[in-house]
């Protein structure tokens, strides 16, 4: 580990609190991340001292503003390497991103076009293609698991016909914790024409995302799942879609010029950004793009995955317990049963011994269903998180067990 571990929690004011009588323990990364004081100061301070609209004035407040927002989307284009900052969209999130996607691409297409999603996608990227489907008579395809719990890449390949339009898949699974081989499902695509988006919800936090070098079309992602505000996020498109796409949004600064005879478009990427932004969710998601990058994210990702890796060996040496796609190349996700036991059960008395997972369907009934079981336990890390933790999280785990036999 090349970065200071007891210096990187004390940036985190939540990791000092106490849970139930006991020190937190926080397992549930993949649902959202918590926020260093740099993330949190650089959101505060904009409201102390600069609040004020963008793009929109000549006083200092607003000139100001606009530098620092503009600013953001460079940050952003930098960390995926965009070829352009006209490529990058501002959202809300991941889910935002995908039905602005979805919503615009879509009206692109014709009746009877398809395209092709897999059985491990979250619900944001499985209602929005449904609905855009369903309103524009266009067919959607599910790609299938092995038997091993991974994506079907053979499977996936024979879905496609003369008329798949898009492919949009996970980088990582947020349930199983597979690593999807994006750049082979892209190579294969773009052989046959076809654009793929790519849901990095769970990826951008943990690895280095190039997206020239994968060459995806469009690439989505969260800001709260990587140490930033909650209701940020971005879209990646590259310009020639964005500019074939209709607007997803009417109102103010996307427009050039207003009439009631018509209404001219604004250039990219205001296009895509109605209305008044989230300046300062913004300007906290350049604060956390810029921590993650001092703090080196290819470290990171390495440290995750030794964390990930002494779990995962815990595990082996715990009876009674099924761990989800468990020979799969995977992220810093584990999801798990305590067999016989609901999650639910499990997850409750485990909080009270002040440790937080998750529980449940993870916004994935379809994968729950293709699985044949109604819900899993999640951990899930982030670079905060310690080898000593782990372990006080499988002596805990161990008292929950001897309360259901």
């Amino acid at each position: 580990m090349k970065f200071n571990l007891a210096e990187i929690r004390s940036q985190f004011p939540i990791l000092s609190r106490q849970v139930n009588g006991k020190n937190l323990v926080y397992f549930d990364n993949a649902a959202t991340t918590q926020r260093p004081l740099s993330v949190i100061e650089s959101e505060a301070g904009y409201y102390r001292e600069l609040n004020s609209n963008v793009h929109r004035g000549v006083h200092y407040l607003s000139t100001q503003s606009t530098i620092e927002f503009e600013e953001a989307r460079k940050t952003v284009a930098q960390f995926i390497n965009a070829s352009s900052e006209n490529e990058i969209i501002f959202t809300k999130g991941t889910t935002e991103s995908i039905n602005l996607a979805s919503s615009c691409y879509t009206s692109l297409l014709k009746p009877g076009d398809n395209i092709i999603i897999t059985t491990m996608e979250h619900h944001s990227n499985i209602v929005p293609w449904q609905i855009a489907s369903k309103k524009n008579n266009l067919e959607l395809r599910v790609a299938r698991l092995t038997s091993e719990e991974t994506l079907d890449i053979e499977h996936l390949k024979s879905l496609v016909d003369k008329n798949t339009k898009l492919i949009s898949v996970t980088h990582i699974s947020n349930v199983l914790g597979v690593i999807n081989p994006i750049k082979k499902i892209i190579d294969f695509a773009h052989s046959q024409d076809i654009p793929v988006l790519i849901d990095a919800a769970q990826s951008v936090a943990h690895q280095v995302i190039d997206v020239q070098s994968l060459n995806c079309d469009f690439l989505v992602f969260s800001g709260h799942k990587m140490y930033a505000p909650m209701g940020t996020g971005v879209l990646y498109g590259k310009e020639k879609w964005l500019d074939k796409m209709p607007p997803y949004q009417a109102g103010g600064e996307m427009i050039k010029n207003v009439s009631f005879d018509g209404t001219t478009f604004n250039e990219l990427p205001y296009k895509f950004e109605a209305g008044t932004p989230n300046v300062a969710g913004a300007i906290g998601l350049k604060a956390a793009i810029d921590f993650l990058q001092n703090t080196g994210l290819k470290e990171v990702g390495e440290y995750e995955h030794e964390l990930a890796k002494y779990a995962l060996n815990k595990f082996a040496e715990t009876e009674n317990i099924r761990i989800f796609a468990p020979k799969a190349e995977r992220s810093a996700v584990i999801s798990f049963l305590i067999n016989g036991v609901h999650p639910f059960d499990s997850g409750t008395l485990l909080d009270k011994l002040g440790i937080a997972i998750r529980t449940g369907t993870h916004c994935a009934e379809p994968l729950m269903k293709y699985l044949n079981i109604t819900g899993t336990m999640r951990i899930s890390f982030a670079l905060y998180n310690t080898i000593e933790e782990i372990d006080y999280f499988f002596e805990s785990l161990n008292k929950v067990k001897l309360i259901f036999e």
